[in-house]
């Protein structure tokens, strides 16, 4: 899949999901065009809290081509949805105070399986 097209195929699930997730992401949601890995693994996307950036997901197509060469455009949007839904949790349980989807990934890595859509943080 093709840059734009990824583009595309984002805002296209972004805008099928309720507005209210999207609360206090005053980033919004970014593709970046480059890869990002962190140890053993592809980073596809990562939501960041920064004080003077705000709140912000971003999604690393260069990541997602690295893994998904040979896919087909259905897995592509499979990965996108599942990646964009991953870090908007991230983001509501930021809201919410909590961090059990952080919790769960941490406890993933300890025990040495892959957390299954954590190609993502």
């Amino acid at each position: 899949m093709e840059l734009s097209l990824f583009r595309k195929t984002a805002e296209q699930i972004l805008s099928e999901l309720p507005p209210d997730l999207f609360r206090q992401l005053n980033g919004g949601v970014v593709v970046l065009p480059g890869a990002r890995s962190d140890g053993d693994y592809m980073v596809m996307g990562e939501y960041i809290e920064d004080p003077g950036l705000g709140s912000i997901i971003v999604l690393y197509y260069g990541s997602f081509a690295g893994e998904l060469e040979e896919a087909s455009e259905d897995q592509w949007v499979e990965e996108i949805e599942e990646t964009i839904l991953h870090e908007l949790r991230h983001h509501v349980e930021s809201l919410a105070g909590v961090d059990y989807l952080g919790e769960e990934e941490e406890r993933e890595l300890l025990s040495g399986k892959s957390f299954e859509t954590d190609q993502e943080e």
